[in-house]
């Protein structure tokens, strides 16, 4: 009796590694981090079995070593502040403060308390919908589109500050 549901061949390396880049993607939220992460889980697994063809046991690879690296991000040491050879003066600490404020404002209102409220106060897209009355996607787009606008103001501003010769790095 033949059976409707045929097996499907085993993946290939290319296709395994691709799927583990995937899914190493939905953990670090950057293409060349996820492509790092799936590679080491791809050597690592090569290295203590020769070969791998279970993309269950590349996926869970993936996962540990994501896991590692988040568990040793944890891990700073902190040097008091007398052993330093600098301090942050009065005015400069003003002058971050008014830097942040002038960033702050190409935002529009919601974009700008919606992202507060879940990057400094710490509330997820659910519980600021509870608090606003806001319906949750409504709270993921501003969030967004608040994040868009900052990484394109701190893109222009470093390309603009590199262009400058004066202010460029000599090597």
């Amino acid at each position: 009796m033949k059976s409707n549901i045929e097996s499907s061949p085993a993946p290939t390396a290319a296709e395994l590694i691709q799927q583990g880049r995937n899914y190493a993607y939905g953990f670090t939220r950057n293409s060349h981090d996820a492509e790092d992460l799936a590679q080491q889980a791809w050597l690592k697994l090569v290295q203590k079995y020769g070969e791998v063809a279970d993309r269950r046991l590349l996926y869970r690879a993936i996962r540990n070593l994501f896991i590692d690296g988040v568990r040793r991000a944890k891990i700073v040491q902190f040097d008091p502040l007398e052993n330093r050879d600098f301090a942050i003066g009065r005015e400069q600490s003003f002058g971050a403060n008014t830097d942040i404020d002038s960033l702050l404002s190409i935002l529009n209102e919601n974009e700008r308390t919606f992202l507060k409220m879940n990057v400094v106060d710490g509330y997820t897209a659910s519980e600021i919908a509870e608090r606003t009355g806001v319906p949750r996607g409504t709270i993921l787009s501003h969030t967004h589109r608040a994040r868009k606008k900052l990484h394109k103001h701190f893109d222009e501003e470093f390309n603009d500050t590199a262009a400058e010769p004066e202010l460029a790095v000599a090597v």
